[in-house]
């Protein structure tokens, strides 16, 4: 290791590529990595692009030594996150870090001294990473369930990174868990007996969403998602860009039978998404969309036959917190989600999460069904 480190701003559009390609580059040597569609990863960055930029403000770094590039960075902040109450994980003065990539500690150190830097000029007075780059994106660093690859939308790093983290003086904020749940073995009895007792109650109604309605349906989903999870840790409300900018990006991955709406006296009270895992097909195609990558992507979208399944959200209405009624219309969704997975497409494998490690209600409800968890993710902090 020799050789000053350089660290330069980058932005534009062919800042922005770089920026995505050196990350690629680090993922290809990560065990259990899986490439992404890379102009998705594009479009997450692009401030013309990604809505999360009508209220946030970013700066993309790479680390260069011997005029090689070694690691990067970014330093963002969130407007919305800003006007949160601290308890809530974020708050004033909050800045953030993510896609972090280094090839070494001593480069690690420096693309987080260099995002400290830009944070302190922007006035903020603490640091929260990596969040890559929404919170409702790809939070936290994995930490733990290095041994297998992850499943749609999470993230995936080297379990060094953690050491280099916590060695320029970070300390663990909040623990996000995912849960790994047999798609084809039965639940038990007393769960059983809870989604029947559900299914008599003429106030419940369980629905599959309508897409020939999706417009309403995202708008009812991220309306519940807003209030279900408004006093989390790291709770920031989707705008109504994000809202719009969300149901176009999801609708192709969208199967009726595995995405569920509950209704209690007629009104929306919970929700349910669940995705086939598109990581099954990327892994394939290497990330590829050409030559016939697109062909086999959208062969495989229309009918996801053995995917895993993943439930990234999930939220029932607040009013309805920590009663008994939350759990039923939850095992109720859980229950006909996971028969309609393994008889439609033989899946064999679902995953629920992330999960806040201190969500007393949703690990009660994973455990309850037999779900173990399988990967962690930490966020970090640090005064500035």
């Amino acid at each position: 290791m020799t050789g000053e480190i350089g660290i330069r701003p980058v932005s534009g559009k062919r800042g922005r590529a770089e920026f995505v390609d050196l990350g690629r580059r680090f993922a290809r040597d990560v065990p259990h990595s899986v490439p992404q569609l890379r102009s998705e990863q594009l479009e997450l960055i692009d401030p013309a692009r990604n809505p999360f930029f009508g209220h946030a403000r970013a700066q993309l770094f790479v680390a260069e030594r011997d005029g090689a590039p070694i690691g990067r960075i970014s330093a963002h902040i969130d407007e919305l996150a800003l006007e949160l109450p601290p308890e809530q994980g974020m708050g004033p003065g909050a800045g953030m870090f993510g896609y972090f990539d280094a090839e070494d500690e001593q480069a690690a150190h420096a693309l987080l001294a260099k995002a400290e830097e830009w944070l302190r000029q922007e006035g903020m007075t603490r640091v929260l990473g990596p969040i890559s780059m929404s919170v409702w994106e790809e939070p936290g660093l994995l930490v733990a369930g290095h041994d297998h690859s992850p499943m749609i939308m999470m993230g995936h790093h080297p379990a060094h990174y953690r050491g280099w983290i916590e060695s320029a003086g970070y300390t663990v904020a909040k623990l996000l868990r995912t849960y790994e749940l047999p798609v084809k073995e039965e639940f038990p009895p007393l769960i059983r007996r809870i989604v029947a007792s559900g299914e008599r109650n003429e106030r419940i109604k369980v629905r599959y969403v309508d897409k020939a309605q999706w417009d309403r349906e995202v708008r009812i989903v991220l309306e519940i998602l807003n209030d279900a999870w408004s006093d989390n840790w790291g709770f920031v409300p989707f705008t109504d860009r994000e809202t719009a900018y969300a149901g176009k990006k999801l609708r192709p991955l969208i199967h009726e039978e595995i995405n569920m709406i509950a209704e209690l006296d007629g009104k929306p009270a919970a929700f349910m998404l669940t995705f086939p895992d598109v990581n099954d097909v990327l892994r394939k195609t290497g990330g590829k969309l050409l030559p016939f990558g697109w062909l086999r992507l959208l062969r495989w979208a229309r009918n996801p036959k053995g995917a895993g399944m993943r439930v990234p959200l999930m939220g029932v209405r607040k009013e309805l917190h920590n009663s008994r009624l939350a759990s039923q219309l939850a095992f109720m969704m859980i229950s006909q989600i996971r028969h309609n997975a393994a008889e439609i497409w033989n899946s064999e494998r679902g995953e629920i999460g992330w999960v806040l490690d201190d969500n007393k209600g949703m690990v009660a409800i994973a455990e309850t069904i037999g779900a173990t968890v399988n990967r962690e993710y930490a966020v970090f902090q640090k005064p500035l």
